[in-house]
């Protein structure tokens, strides 16, 4: 194996032909005829296996590799390399990444694996003598992908700052644009792989995520989505302080057999918050309404201290009254035991005070069934509390261990249980008639697509609620 660094070198790509200062992304591309006649497949992510963010970041790498000259393709068979983008949040999307290198070495061809799943977890068997790119390396990924069509294997793992804004991208959907405001996230919740991956906090300037807003503006997108492992953590940094007590043997090893929490210190990580960017964000938007903010993913946290100014801004016209804010249990112990940083109260106090303060709003969030340790009573918790609500979307996962989190060595609940308590649930949800009443109502609507049955058109209006017509 060989560490592209070294086959690079000073002198940087042989042949040139990148433009100037340009590093470029993962995508399935063909290469054009001035360039080569190598073609390059691209599995993206799917959409319902990770999150908004490594969707951007497929774009961006499909945008760099296209201003390259290489062009985007969907035939995988005809291909010359394939590059996958993948996804650590739930064990399938990792299987499907498996399932998609058997086939791409059944194919015999050359092969790049590029986020969380190789960041995370750099040792896995499945990726052994496979080209692999790290989440903050998507604007080197030309230089992977050259090198691997080389015959190099080349790995590019580490980094300390985050990738421009303004790299090349192609967009799945050229009406929206995803825009991360930060990477990481300042959480250690005992069942999740996204830190292992993506590392702590590191957030983007205001001024460079408004420039990214003026230019997408221009171009004609119409929905803006900010993403983030967690929104309301945007600006923030969070250190925690440990006394650690070692044994030492007489040769001088040493390991550390227990420690002791001193000093939690919170702070920002670029002296700003989150309703800083939001409302520079906001004040560049088109006064016609023509493109539309919505707030991405946040836990409760980090935005108890901000919800009156963040609900002053989800009341502009130009942002969609909605948010996503997992809860993932309505039991105080199953949280305590995911390391949530929250209580139900505290989600509680979220919800009730943005529906309070934003006229329709809408709130969507998460369940985990089955959580190590959970009982009856902690899940009739949380049923309760998503029968109190009646949230109009509900995303329901049955635990899923992940290699090397604390969750993975706790007692598990027997999966005849979980099946049982996430089909229960799934029942609840599906009785709620949260739209009831709304007929006849005019509301203005942006078209963003064709919908998945090819016929219809696919829009959204002002509580972000999907509507084909």
């Amino acid at each position: 194996m060989e560490d592209i660094e070294d086959v690079l070198g000073a002198a940087g790509l042989s042949g040139g032909g990148a433009p100037p200062g340009l590093r470029l992304p993962l995508a399935a591309v063909a290469v054009k005829p001035k360039r080569r006649s190598s073609r390059v497949a691209h599995a993206p992510p799917q959409p319902e296996a990770g999150i908004p963010g490594t969707q951007s970041d497929s774009e961006y790498m499909s945008g760099q590799l296209s201003a390259f000259g290489y062009a985007i393709t969907e035939d995988p068979e005809g291909a010359d390399l394939w590059l996958i983008n993948t996804c650590t949040v739930k064990n399938p999307s990792q299987s499907a990444m498996t399932t998609l290198i058997s086939k791409c070495k059944n194919a015999n061809k050359p092969l790049v694996v590029a986020g969380c799943v190789p960041q995370g977890s750099q040792g896995l068997k499945e990726l052994e003598g496979i080209s692999i790119i790290g989440v903050q390396q998507i604007d080197r990924v030309v230089e992977v992908v050259e090198e691997t069509l080389k015959g190099h294997e080349v790995r590019l793992l580490s980094r300390k700052t985050l990738p421009s804004l303004d790299l090349p991208k192609v967009r799945k959907n050229k009406f929206i644009e995803i825009l991360p405001i930060n990477v990481g996230c300042l959480g250690a919740c005992t069942y999740c792989k996204t830190k292992h991956a993506r590392g702590h906090l590191g957030s983007y300037t205001i001024d460079s995520l408004v420039d990214r807003v003026k230019t997408v503006v221009s171009e004609g997108v119409r929905e803006i989505w900010l993403s983030s492992e967690d929104t309301g953590a945007y600006g923030n940094l969070n250190v925690q302080f440990f006394l650690g007590l070692l044994m030492i043997d007489p040769c001088g090893n040493y390991m550390v057999i227990s420690y002791f929490w001193l000093a939690k210190f919170s702070g920002r990580d670029i002296g700003t918050n989150l309703p800083n960017l939001l409302n520079a964000i906001v004040a560049e938007l088109p006064v016609d309404q023509s493109t539309m903010l919505r707030i991405g993913m946040t836990n409760p946290p980090f935005i108890l201290e901000h919800l009156k100014e963040i609900a002053a801004v989800m009341c502009h016209p130009c942002v969609y009254s909605f948010l996503h804010v997992p809860v993932q249990s309505g039991s105080d112990s199953v949280l305590k035991a995911m390391n949530r940083e929250y209580t139900v109260g505290e989600f509680r106090k979220v919800v009730d005070t943005l529906c309070e303060l934003v006229p329709g709003m809408q709130i969507a969030t998460d369940i985990i069934c089955g959580f190590p340790g959970e009982t009856d009573e902690d899940f009739s918790e949380t049923v309760n509390l998503v029968k109190e609500y009646q949230f109009p979307q509900v995303h329901i996962s049955q635990f899923y261990p992940r290699p090397g989190t604390p969750a993975a060595r706790m007692k598990k609940v027997p999966s005849n249980e979980v099946k049982k308590r996430s089909r229960e649930l799934t029942s609840v949800f599906e009785s709620f008639s949260p739209y009831q009443g709304m007929e006849g109502i005019v509301e203005k609507i942006w078209i963003t697509e064709i919908a998945s049955d090819g016929v219809h058109l696919a829009s959204a209006y002002q509580f972000f609620l999907a509507i084909n017509f």
